[in-house]
């Protein structure tokens, strides 16, 4: 069974409502507690202080009082009233016999008669009742009874004692309601937001999600997308930046599939001619035979050259860097094009300076390099070759300059292009091998002609390359 997907909008809704609900939940619980607890200690100090004043208005007496002295109304803390409509804790009593009976002829109040009836429809037991809370359809109440004897008879007597907290009782619960219409309210405010601030989270990234979609397809037009958080508008930039670099890179393609063709083409129909040609015996075999073995070699050293270039462009771990003395590099190339160098007469010139040249590197590649751009000297100088190479305090640079003719002016901004080749080229392929990997190491090569004659090539490579 697939795992079901939330969208940004309802994961918005649910964190919000969850927060809300735990914080309202929190809050009420919290009230509800204190306030529970401050109704109880004060509904209890009001009885104690209320049976208290009933023993010293008897003892002051020396006869049963069954209700509160008129007299003491006004002298009470906390005043032991009828009010049931502000804060405070009113208190009241009536007085009960051992069955449940009113004693004397007592005018209760209707208040006192809600809570005795309370009492006897709730089976209470009155004996020892302390401090417990009852309601009624009025109000709600806290109660005590005290057991005292009835003086000048054998018989016993309960003062019940009550204190009316209906007014705060009423009070907690407007507060829960009002905070169970807060919660309301605030969910619909946590819906509209979670619309809207989700909406500004989807609309961005579906537009992204668009784009990418087209760069999948091979549309490679940028996109000009104003966005107010940073975050997309970077993604829109790295997407753009794809876009067009990808667009290059297609062009590039087919215009390098386009030139081996072509490339691939020549050679070929060569040695299909002069393979037909000894077919039909109308060419000498021996002499057809070097020239589609020239061809062949030369097919073969274009297929060897696109191969490596390929290689360079998906680097993996086959390649590590390593510090290496360039100056021995660069001696290594040397040995290897001496023969092809004496063989043209040239003479090849070795500039460095004093000491080791350490450099951190692909040694394999920047060998073939090397190697490249001298035997591209070799094939256009005509006395000398200078190959030379310079540390800065942030590159190295590597130099390799000819005495030739030059390099032609219309071909010379695009020298490094595949397929691109001056007179007496060859494939066209040696100097874009350089670049691609002076581009692997994160440096540049560049290329102008001296006005004594001759071309400069240079290879620069940073000493920090970017991660």
């Amino acid at each position: 069974m697939k795992n079901k997907k939330h969208t940004i909008r309802t994961r918005v809704l649910a964190v919000l409502s969850i927060k809300l609900f735990f914080t309202f939940a929190f809050t009420g619980l919290i009230f509800n507690i204190a306030a529970g607890r401050y109704i109880y200690s004060n509904a209890v100090e009001q009885l104690d202080r209320s049976f208290h004043i009933v023993e010293e208005a008897m003892e002051m007496a020396g006869t049963i009082i069954l209700e509160f002295p008129r007299e003491f109304f006004g002298a009470r803390n906390m005043g032991i009233t009828l009010r049931r409509n502000d804060f405070r804790i009113e208190s009241n009593m009536f007085v009960l016999d051992s069955y449940y009976n009113l004693l004397g002829n007592q005018q209760i109040s209707e208040v006192s008669y809600d809570v005795y009836n309370a009492i006897i429809q709730g089976g209470i037991n009155i004996s020892g009742m302390r401090n417990r809370m009852i309601r009624t359809h009025d109000g709600a109440y806290y109660i005590s009874s005290f057991n005292m004897p009835v003086r000048q008879t054998d018989d016993s007597a309960y003062w019940v004692i009550y204190a009316d907290v209906t007014g705060l009782s009423n009070f907690a619960l407007i507060v829960n309601r009002f905070l169970f219409l807060l919660v309301c309210v605030m969910f619909l405010i946590a819906v509209c937001l979670s619309y809207f601030l989700s909406n500004s989270i989807t609309v961005p990234i579906q537009k992204l999600s668009a784009l990418a979609v087209k760069i999948g397809k091979g549309i490679f037009t940028p996109e000009d997308y104003k966005f107010k958080d940073s975050e997309f508008e970077e993604l829109n930039t790295a997407l753009n930046k794809s876009a067009r670099q990808l667009g290059v890179y297609d062009s590039e393609q087919k215009t390098f599939f386009q030139n081996v063709s072509h490339e691939f083409r020549t050679p070929l129909m060569s040695i299909q001619c002069y393979a037909e040609g000894i077919t039909c015996g109308l060419m000498e075999p021996v002499s057809a035979g070097e020239t589609i073995l020239a061809e062949t070699s030369r097919l073969t050293e274009m297929v060897n050259d696109l191969l490596y270039i390929s290689k360079i462009g998906n680097i993996t771990d086959e390649f590590t860097y390593s510090d290496f003395d360039i100056r021995e590099l660069i001696n290594t190339c040397v040995s290897r094009q001496s023969a092809l160098a004496d063989k043209n007469n040239l003479k090849i010139t070795l500039e460095f300076e004093e000491g080791e040249l350490y450099f951190n590197c692909i040694v394999e590649l920047l060998t073939r390099a090397v190697e490249n751009l001298i035997s591209n000297a070799i094939r256009y100088a005509k006395t000398e070759i200078i190959v030379s190479c310079l540390k800065t305090s942030s590159a190295l640079e590597i130099t390799v300059k000819d005495d030739g003719d030059g390099i032609e002016g219309e071909i010379l901004p695009r020298i490094f292009e595949r397929f691109v080749k001056g007179r007496g080229g060859n494939q066209g392929l040696g100097l874009s091998i350089v670049k691609s990997i002076a581009e692997q190491h994160g440096g540049t090569v560049s290329a102008f002609n001296v006005e004594a004659g001759g071309a400069v090539i240079t290879i620069k490579l940073p000493l920090k390359r970017e991660a």
